[in-house]
């Protein structure tokens, strides 16, 4: 099963964190674009297998710390700056929100994103509404000495490529109720129980029978002895 730690940084504030830190061109997703210039037009493809980093998934599935991720990305040079527009694809791991039996899926996930110039002009690189252009600004991503860090944007594209109810088989049949059974194995299980709605019914039916048997005739030697 895959989880996130508890503590771990929203995707917000990592996101955030991405913007602020400092870039390590050790770092397997962070990406050098030099090669590639500042000419319009320009393009580079790049192919590089990483470790996936941690907590990269939800609660119930995701892709395990340190599995072989698979990027395919396509460098554009913009006049704001780098285009990225790329495919990731890795190996999931995760448990059936019916039966809660572990499952295995390949994950292949979209992205595009711009990486801007630091010294591009602003009014270029924001085409959103003025309300909503200061929002906009914190949330664009900017070179640093040429280089970009893929992580912020990977995390987004596979979070929300992810399923959110993960299940084994589309017509699941999940545990049963009543002893946690998965049913899957024993398509014939079943108890014996007494529908809940008629249970009130069955006591109090069985009650009158009993202040019946406490009413009824004693016996005739009983009777005579009476007398």
């Amino acid at each position: 099963m895959c989880s996130v730690h508890q503590g771990a940084a929203s995707p917000q504030r990592r996101k955030q964190e991405a913007l602020n830190a400092r870039l390590d061109p050790r770092n397997p997703l962070v990406f050098d674009t030099r090669e590639l210039g500042r000419r319009p037009g320009a393009l580079k493809r790049v192919s590089r297998s990483v470790p996936a980093p941690q907590d990269l998934g939800i609660e119930v599935i995701g892709v395990p710390e340190g599995a072989a991720l698979e990027l395919d990305l396509r460098l554009e040079s913009v006049m704001e700056g780098v285009l990225v527009t790329g495919t990731a694809r890795a190996p999931l791991t995760g448990e059936c929100v019916r039966c809660l039996e572990p499952l295995e899926r390949e994950l292949e996930a979209d992205f595009q994103e711009m990486f801007s110039y630091p010294d591009a002009d602003a009014r270029g690189r924001i085409a959103a509404a003025d309300d909503d252009a200061e929002d906009d600004e914190e949330d664009m991503f900017s070179l640093e000495d040429d280089m970009f860090d893929l992580e912020p944007v990977l995390r987004d594209a596979v979070v929300l490529s992810l399923p959110l109810q993960p299940v084994c088989q589309e017509d699941c049949p999940g545990l049963c109720s009543e002893c946690g059974a998965r049913l899957a194995d024993d398509p014939d299980h079943h108890h014996d129980a007494v529908d809940i709605r008629w249970a009130a019914l069955q006591e109090l039916a069985g009650s009158d029978q009993d202040g019946e048997k406490d009413n009824a005739p004693r016996a005739n030697g009983d009777d005579s002895q009476e007398k």
